[in-house]
């Protein structure tokens, strides 16, 4: 080669070099740049507040219902496994306490193969970069997501300690049918807490990561263990167990147990409480802060109250199927788009609904509620949202102001028929359910027989205004019409309302507000809100609350509701 081949050579190279330093330059600008303001900052590095889901607990702790956008609840690393956290190093990352973040010496190689095959046949990232990718980029396959990843994993690392990124890891992984992190995975796959987990579930667990719901065992239960041994060898590898437990390991079958699917305890109670945390904290702390709501509800009661209403409701659905014809379209109505044999619409009874509502009197605590028959078939709540007639339970009403205003209980009043006439409309002859008339009958009688003649008489002659005083005075919120009918339960009203009220009679003239949510802690264990003071007011005389409990033993002792004392 001559002198001036040699020079023009070097001189080639030269520029090489150099526009490969000003290439090198440039990623190194770049990077910088991409560093300081295209990553998460510090600040959002230091803020890591994954999504967690809400509980509602009964009064003695039991879990009724959870809410979420992903079911998570955050495990300590403590209380994970270490054979888990190990499985996790053995199959992702087995230089995890080496690196800062990326593996160099691994993404090289990786790199160099890649180049080699001329497609992407392997990946190098480390459990930082996984966890950068979780919580802050997006899944897609580029190299600006990519050195992005790497950029955002140093930042963890100088951010948080190796613990706490396994922890994170641990707690932020989605593993399939809306399980996030280990907790929601333990419960999902075993119905087991994390630190039951034995070798082989922690290996189950740990062989989602990289396809969850290709190797979910409730999808595929052979691919499943597939992952699963596969997870076991490579713990073998790295020692963490011997030939002999890694063989009986491998040859175990798959064991999982998920729980029985459940709609939850007290579904339209619980519900009623999810719209008030919407109304009051919003849908992102509801589904995504980690509450704890402890509620007044006694989960064992709400059983029976559901069990009671429930058989009530199909006793009295039999005994209009019994006692009416199905061509009465009062009590039945038309499946829709079905037809018999001859082509004619079917017809079938009305589905009878119910509801129940029970307070504790000393407390206010709504400890059972049930609105309806079923709450996946309607979600409308009967004992809270429907507006119904209560009929004679509105007398006690009006009994008890006509007591507040110097009544007796041998007072008579007059059971005979009476006309009324309506402005604007036709005369009101109002009757008794039995179409009879008793006469001069006692207060005490009146109200025990319920007879209506007499309670309407009471009402005329106290006032319509002075009943509604004291219902309102007891508890009931919705509008009351003036009028004689008002005597008989014409206005409609909700069972929160006339429930609360009637524990004024054993309160001996007290009023406890009805409360059914105890105490809510956010996340952090900082109380949002503590409702543990019971609000009571006085609202009638002593005296008056005592007369009126009396009277009303009377209506089961000898009354209409006698037959409720027969039973029991």
């Amino acid at each position: 080669m001559s002198a001036e081949q040699r020079a023009r050579q070097a001189r080639l190279l030269t520029l090489f070099g150099l526009l490969l330093m000003i290439f090198a330059a440039y990623l190194l600008v770049q990077a910088y740049h991409i560093y300081q303001s295209d990553l998460p900052s510090f600040e959002a590095l230091h803020n890591i507040e994954p999504n967690l889901s809400t509980k509602l607990y009964d009064r003695n702790g039991i879990l009724l219902k959870e809410f979420y956008t992903e079911n998570r609840a955050l495990t300590p690393l403590a209380d994970i496994p270490p054979a888990m956290v190990q499985m996790l190093i053995a199959s992702e990352d087995r230089e995890f306490y080496e690196h800062w973040g990326i593996n160099v010496r691994r993404t090289l190689t990786v790199a160099v193969t890649n180049i080699l095959h001329w497609r992407l046949e392997a990946g190098a990232s480390t459990l930082t970069q996984q966890l950068a990718r979780m919580l802050f980029l997006s899944p897609r396959k580029t190299l600006e997501r990519k050195a992005k990843e790497a950029l955002t994993a140093i930042k963890l690392e100088r951010t948080y300690s190796k613990d706490e990124i396994l922890e994170m890891y641990l707690n932020q992984h989605y593993f399939s049918k809306g399980a996030y992190g280990v907790s929601a995975a333990a419960r999902m796959f075993f119905n087991k807490r994390v630190p039951e987990l034995n070798y082989n579930d922690c290996a189950v667990i740990i062989g989602l990561l990289k396809a969850p719901n290709v190797n979910s065992p409730l999808n595929s239960p052979e691919k499943s263990l597939q992952a699963r041994n596969r997870v076991l060898y490579s713990y073998f590898e790295v020692g963490g167990l011997t030939q002999q437990q890694f063989d009986s390991l491998r040859a175990a079958p798959l064991e999982i147990a998920p729980p029985e699917e459940k709609e939850g305890i007290g579904p339209y109670f619980t519900e009623t409480i999810r719209q008030y945390l919407i109304q009051k904290y919003g849908d992102t702390l509801l589904y995504s802060g980690g509450l704890q709501v402890r509620t007044t509800l006694d989960a064992h009661l709400q059983k029976v109250a559901e069990k009671s209403l429930h058989e009530r409701i199909d006793s009295l659905r039999a005994k209009v199927g019994r006692n009416m014809s199905l061509s009465n379209p009062q009590y039945t109505e038309v499946l829709s788009d079905t037809v018999d044999a001859l082509g004619d619409s079917i017809r079938v009874f009305k589905k009878v609904q119910g509801a129940f509502l029970a307070l504790d009197n000393a407390t206010g605590d709504v400890i059972a509620m049930d609105g309806g028959r079923s709450f996946d078939n309607t979600k409308f709540n009967r004992a809270v949202q429907a507006m119904r007639q209560p009929g004679s339970a509105f007398k006690p009403f009006v009994y008890t102001a006509c007591i507040e205003n110097g009544f007796k209980t041998s007072d008579i009043v007059d059971d005979n028929p009476i006309v009324l006439d309506i402005p604007g409309s036709k005369q009101w002859r109002p009757h008794n359910f039995d179409d009879k008339f008793m006469g001069p009958i006692p207060v005490r009688t009146a109200l025990a027989q319920s007879r209506n003649l007499a309670a309407i008489r009471s009402l005329l002659k106290l006032g319509a205004q002075e009943a509604i005083y004291y219902a309102k005075r007891m508890g009931i919120t919705s509008p009351l019409s003036p009028v004689p009918s008002l005597a008989i339960g014409t206005s409609e009203i909700r069972m929160t309302e006339i429930v609360p009220a009637f524990m004024v009679f054993p309160n001996k003239g007290i009023r406890v507000n009805p409360r059914m949510i105890l105490k809510i802690i956010d996340r952090y264990g900082r109380v949002l809100e503590d409702n543990s003071a019971i609000k009571r007011e006085e609202v009638l005389a002593p005296q008056t609350a005592f007369i009126m409990t009396d009277m009303m033993r009377s209506v089961v002792d000898e009354g209409t509701g006698i037959r409720a004392r027969a039973m029991g």
